[in-house]
C-alpha cells in the first residue's frame, strides 16, 4: 500500500471539508481503519479453523460454520470502509475537473479573461449538490450495513456456543466459536464507531442546508430592499399633496381677524361704563 497516495488523499478531503467533515475523517481514520488493520483483522483470522464441533461428521462443521458466520466480519467492514470513503473522493475529483476547465479557460482566453470559478475548492453550484449527496450516501451505507450486521448476528453479540442439526450433521450437535468475547467488543466497538459517523453526515447536511437557506433568505431581502430604493428614487413623491403645502418647524400659520359688524355692539363703552 502506497501511503504517500493515501496521505494525499486524506489531505484533499480534509481541504475540501467542513469542521464536521474533519472530525468524520478522524473517527474513520482512526477508530475505524486503524483499528480494522491493527487488531480486528488478527482476531478474525483463525475464525474458520478454530471453529470446533462435537462430531467427526464430515462436512458438518463447515456446513454449521456457513450457517453462523454466512459472512465475515472483516469482509464486510472491509466493502463497508471502501463504500464509504469512495464519495469523499468523488469531491476531490469533481474539485479537480473544475481546477482543469478553469486552467483550460484561463490558456485559451488569456490570464485576464473573467474567471469561470473564481475559488475551484467553494463548495457553490454542482459542487454544492455533489458534497451534500456525497454524505447522505456515506450515511446510508453505515445504516444498510449496521443493518446487515444486525440480520447476520443479533444484537451485534457473538455465542460461546451455538447448536447445529443440518445435514450432514447426525444429530444436534455443540459447536464452540473461537475468542466470543473479544470478538463482541470489537464488533459493538465497530457499531457504536458507525452509529456517531451516521450523526456528523446527518449533522453535516442539515448545517449545509441551513446555511443555504439562510444565505438565500439574506440574498433575496437584499434584492427586495434594493427594488424597493430603486423604486422611491425612480418614483419621488411630490413635497404636497391634496392641496397642502408642507413647511417647516418653526412657521406659524396667521390668524384671521373678522372685522367687527354694525350687528354687533362693541364691547369698549361696556368696559369704560363699568371703570
Amino acid at each position: 500500500m502506497n501511503w504517500g497516495v493515501f496521505e494525499g488523499l486524506l489531505s484533499g478531503v480534509n481541504k475540501y471539508s467542513t469542521a464536521f467533515g474533519r472530525i468524520w475523517l478522524s473517527l474513520v481514520f482512526i477508530f475505524r481503519l486503524l483499528v480494522y488493520v491493527v487488531a480486528a483483522e488478527r482476531v478474525w483470522s483463525d475464525d474458520h479453523k478454530d471453529f470446533d464441533c462435537n462430531t467427526r461428521q464430515p462436512g458438518c462443521t463447515n456446513v454449521c460454520f456457513d450457517h453462523f458466520f454466512p459472512v465475515s466480519h472483516i469482509r464486510l467492514w472491509a466493502l463497508q470502509l471502501i463504500l464509504v470513503t469512495c464519495p469523499s473522493l468523488l469531491v476531490i475529483m469533481h474539485v479537480a475537473y473544475r481546477e482543469a476547465k478553469e486552467q483550460r479557460h484561463r490558456a485559451a482566453s488569456g490570464d485576464n479573461c473573467r474567471c469561470i470559478y473564481p475559488n475551484p475548492g467553494k463548495k457553490r453550484g454542482g459542487l454544492w449538490w455533489t458534497y451534500l449527496l456525497s454524505l447522505i450516501f456515506k450515511a446510508g451505507v453505515d445504516v444498510v450495513f449496521l443493518y446487515i450486521f444486525y440480520r447476520f448476528y443479533r444484537n451485534y453479540t457473538l455465542p460461546r456456543l451455538v447448536k447445529c442439526e443440518l445435514p450432514p450433521c447426525p444429530n444436534k450437535v455443540d459447536c464452540f466459536i473461537s475468542r466470543p468475547t473479544e470478538k463482541t467488543i470489537f464488533t459493538l466497538f465497530m457499531v457504536v464507531t458507525t452509529c456517531v459517523c451516521v450523526m456528523l453526515n446527518l449533522i453535516e447536511a442539515a448545517y449545509l442546508i441551513g446555511k443555504r437557506c439562510r444565505e438565500c433568505l439574506l440574498a433575496s431581502g437584499g434584492d427586495s430592499r434594493r427594488h424597493s430604493q430603486d423604486c422611491a428614487l425612480s418614483h419621488p413623491e411630490p413635497v404636497g399633496t391634496g392641496g397642502q403645502v408642507f413647511h417647516g418647524v418653526d412657521y406659524k400659520p396667521p390668524t384671521a381677524s373678522i372685522p367687527p359688524t354694525d350687528s354687533s355692539p362693541s364691547t369698549l363703552p361696556e368696559e369704560e361704563n363699568l371703570l
